[in-house]
């Protein structure tokens, strides 16, 4: 059996972080990229304008520059690796996030709640990958927000490329009720699902994207 299909059909993406990338390139350059796609999911009304970030726009969105304390919350590690619509690890992208805070408010001018946010929780942040298409956040395990499961809002802009969408907690009881979550096809959901794993710094959920 052809090595891609083996993959598509056996191996999930969330267990495959560590196998990929010791795997030569050139094996995925025949990659079909439409059935490997991630799902495409709206960005919502809280997508934060740069006007509305902190200068401080890294990959930690648990710790501010300046600020003494780290925000409140479950502490995670969100990592992976982006691939190009070939199969390739794609250099270069930017990867940013954005989520509520550990109560349930976002960082945007639109939030109704925003004095009651966590002044120390970044909210939004980005990090560009290197050749081996990996990127990580530092934050929090996402929350629920009124009417949606919790979730964490990912874009990756890659040459000329913009891919929007959304990351659940595996397993969530709140996943069922989520309307998002539930246009998405059996395979789509396991593909945009974080499972937690111990890692070396703690709980970590590898995700790849795949454009």
């Amino acid at each position: 059996m052809h090595l891609n299909r083996y993959l598509r059909q056996n191996i999930s993406r969330r267990g495959i972080v560590g196998f990929l990338a010791s795997l030569p390139i050139g094996l995925f350059s025949s990659r079909p990229a439409a059935a490997l796609k991630t799902p495409l999911v709206t960005a919502g009304p809280f997508y934060p304008t740069p006007a509305m970030r902190f200068a401080d726009a890294d990959n930690d969105l648990v710790k501010i520059e300046g600020e003494v304390r780290e925000a409140g919350g479950e502490v995670i590690v969100l990592k992976g690796q982006v691939f190009d619509p070939a199969g390739k690890p794609a250099k270069g992208a930017r990867v940013e996030i954005w989520q509520c805070d550990a109560y349930g408010i976002y960082l945007h001018t639109h939030e109704r709640r925003l004095d009651a946010r966590d002044t120390a929780f970044q909210g939004f942040g980005h990090v560009v990958t290197g050749s081996d298409g990996a990127y990580a956040f530092r934050t929090i395990k996402p929350v629920p927000y009124p009417r949606r499961s919790p979730h964490i809002h990912i874009k990756v802009f890659y040459d000329n490329q913009e891919l929007t969408s959304q990351f659940y907690i595996d397993g969530h009881p709140e996943n069922a009720g989520d309307v998002l979550f539930r246009r998405l096809s059996p395979p789509e959901q396991r593909d945009v699902s974080m499972v937690f794993i111990n890692g070396r710094d703690g709980l970590e959920a590898p995700v790849d994207v795949y454009l």
